[in-house]
């Protein structure tokens, strides 16, 4: 093997760590993307027992976003192992207690249940704001697209960006304004 050929393979096997935004991204999503890159099924080289997965931080753990009415209809259900010892809390109440714990469980439920598990997911990095510790901001090499596209707010956009905007009728001289 030449020496040329010896590197290419050490870069195809290394561990590449990416950044990921979660910010108005579902929470089901960023635990499928997450766990299919710290998995390693985006590569070439993946063999369900091997391990070749990467390293994900995920950001902005603290503005993901639910569809619908989920924030109040999703129940988080635990039990303590003795009698009548069910807990049960609603999305945004564990939302409040810890701001990544929603998208970790997503995360480790995505991973299939074998051996590699735990090893897998000592791979995840998440976070509830944007900072994050420099020594795993430095190893960070490519950035992930979230699951869903965010639509811009309407505080991104510019007056002129606003009044060039076609509008859906005009208002003739005797519209009131309330």
């Amino acid at each position: 093997m030449s020496f040329g050929r010896a590197n290419q393979q050490w870069a195809t096997f290394s561990r590449v760590w990416h950044i990921l935004n979660a910010d108005r991204q579902p929470a089901g999503g960023i635990g499928v993307l997450v766990s299919r890159y710290v998995q390693g099924l985006h590569k070439p080289i993946y063999h369900p027992t091997s391990d070749v997965g990467d390293h994900v931080v995920v950001v902005n753990a603290k503005k993901i976003a639910y569809s619908g009415n989920k924030w109040e209809e999703k129940v988080f259900t635990a039990h303590t192992g003795r009698r009548k010892g069910r807990v049960r809390m609603q999305a945004f109440k564990v939302h409040e207690l810890d701001p990544t714990w929603i998208i970790r469980r997503n995360i480790y439920r995505q991973i299939p249940n074998n051996l590699l598990r735990r090893t897998l997911f000592q791979r995840v990095h998440v976070f509830e704001d944007e900072n994050v510790p420099a020594e795993i901001i430095e190893n960070v090499t490519n950035v992930l697209i979230g699951p869903r596209p965010v639509p811009k707010a309407i505080t991104d956009y510019t007056e002129e960006e606003k009044d060039s905007f076609p509008k859906l009728f005009l208002r003739d001289k005797y519209f009131l304004k309330s």
